[in-house]
C-alpha cells in the first residue's frame, strides 16, 4: 500500500513546530497566578463546595477574571505552540480537597474532564504504587520509572504538581510536529510506515462492543498541521496477542527513530516542576515524558501529580481513525477518556 505523505505547510509561521533552543531561554509560556486570581479560586471552591466535583462546570464553578486568562490558554494550547506551565497554585497552604476542587474547576474551563481508567476515575493519581513496569498491564504512571514520550488519550492532559520527587521525575515535552518534520528529512521511507496503522492493546480497558486491540498511524498529515498518536509501550503490549503480527524491523526502525528524534537535545524541552505548577498540553501535537526518580522516605512526601484528561469542544477535527480509541471523534461532543462497561465516573481525592 503506498501511503501519501504531506508535508506541512508554511512551516516558517507553524507555531505547532518548535525546537528546544525556543523555549528553554524563553519564559512566555510560563503564566504565573494572580494574588487576585487565586482569590477568585478560593471563592469558587467555597461557593461549590456541596456540589460533588464530577459535577462542576463553568456555570457553577464561577472565575469572572481568570476564566478570561484560561481561554487565552486555550487558544495557545489548541491553535499555537501546543503547552503552557501555570504556577503559582498554594497547594502547600490549601487543604487536598481545596487543591483539587480548585484544579478541576480550571480544568472545566478548558472542556469536559474524561475518564482516565476502567474505574472512571475523572482524576487520575501519578504517584508510585510500586507496580512492575515491566507486566504489559500496568500503567507506567503508577510507578517510578522512566515514561518515555506519549501522547495521552485526549486532547488536552494537565498535569497539577503537588509533591516533587528526592531525585529525579523531570518532565519533557517537545513537539510531535518537528519529529514528523524531522523524520520527514531523515527517512522519508520511515515515515510512510508511521502513517500506517500499528496494532495497539489496550491493556485490559475494553470499551463495549470492542476488541482488546484495536489499529491507529502515529502521524496523520494534512496541508496545515500533523495530528499524532504515539504510546510505544501500548504498541509493545499488543505483542502479547497470538494473533498480532510481529512488528517488522521496519516499524521497530521507525519506531526507534521516534523515540531517538523526541529525547534528543534539539527536540526536548526539560522542565522541572514546582508544587503548585500546573502543566497543559495539547495531546495532538505534543509528546511528553517523564525521567525516572527516587522517592523521599517520608510516604507523605511521595512524588504526587494530579492528572486530567479533557475533552475540549472547539478543538481540532480528528481522523475517523481516532474512533477506534476515543469513541467519538467529532467536534462538539466528549471524545476520548477509557470508557468500560459498569465504570461510574467519580474523583478520588487519594490514590
Amino acid at each position: 500500500m503506498t501511503v501519501r505523505v504531506n508535508p506541512i505547510s508554511n512551516q516558517c509561521h507553524n507555531p505547532a513546530i518548535w525546537y528546544r533552543s525556543h523555549w528553554e531561554k524563553n519564559d512566555d509560556w510560563i503564566l504565573e497566578l494572580t494574588d487576585k486570581e487565586i482569590e477568585e479560586l478560593e471563592e469558587a471552591v467555597r461557593d461549590s463546595h456541596k456540589i460533588p466535583i464530577p459535577k462542576l462546570s463553568p456555570e457553577l464553578f464561577v472565575l469572572p477574571r481568570l476564566a478570561l486568562r484560561i481561554r487565552e490558554l486555550h487558544r495557545e494550547l489548541v491553535f499555537g505552540r501546543g503547552f503552557v506551565l501555570l504556577r503559582g497554585m498554594p497547594v502547600l497552604e490549601w487543604s487536598r480537597e481545596t487543591s483539587i476542587r480548585a484544579y478541576y474547576g480550571i480544568g472545566c474551563h478548558l472542556g469536559i474532564p474524561v475518564s482516565q481508567n476502567a474505574q472512571g476515575h475523572l482524576l487520575g493519581h501519578i504517584i508510585d504504587l510500586g507496580l512492575d513496569p515491566l507486566d504489559p498491564l500496568n500503567r507506567i504512571y503508577q510507578t517510578r520509572h522512566r515514561h518515555h514520550f506519549h501522547t495521552d488519550s485526549a486532547d488536552i492532559v494537565g498535569l497539577l504538581c503537588l509533591q516533587t520527587a528526592c531525585r529525579g521525575g523531570e518532565s519533557s515535552i517537545c513537539s510531535s510536529s518537528t519529529v514528523y518534520c524531522e523524520v520527514a528529512e531523515q527517512r522519508p521511507d520511515l515515515l510512510e510506515v508511521l502513517c500506517r496503522p500499528f496494532h495497539i492493546d489496550r491493556k485490559g480497558e475494553v470499551p463495549e462492543g470492542q476488541e482488546e486491540t484495536y489499529e491507529m498511524a502515529v502521524f496523520y498529515p494534512t496541508g496545515e498541521e500533523v495530528t499524532c498518536f504515539y504510546a510505544r509501550d501500548f504498541i509493545e503490549a499488543a505483542q502479547r496477542h497470538s494473533h498480532i503480527p510481529p512488528l517488522s524491523k521496519k516499524q521497530i526502525e521507525a519506531l526507534d527513530l521516534v523515540d531517538d528524534l523526541a529525547s534528543s537535545s534539539k527536540l526536548r524541552l526539560d522542565i522541572e516542576f514546582r508544587p503548585g505548577d500546573i502543566q497543559l498540553l495539547h495531546n495532538h501535537q505534543i509528546l511528553h515524558a517523564r525521567t525516572g526518580y527516587e522517592d523521599w522516605p517520608d510516604r507523605d512526601r511521595k512524588r504526587h501529580l494530579l492528572r486530567l484528561w479533557v475533552s475540549t469542544a472547539d478543538g481540532r477535527v480528528l481522523p475517523k481513525d481516532f474512533e477506534a480509541r476515543y469513541g467519538k471523534f467529532e467536534l462538539g461532543q466528549p471524545r476520548g477518556g477509557i470508557r468500560v462497561p459498569g465504570s461510574t465516573l467519580h474523583a478520588p481525592f487519594n490514590p
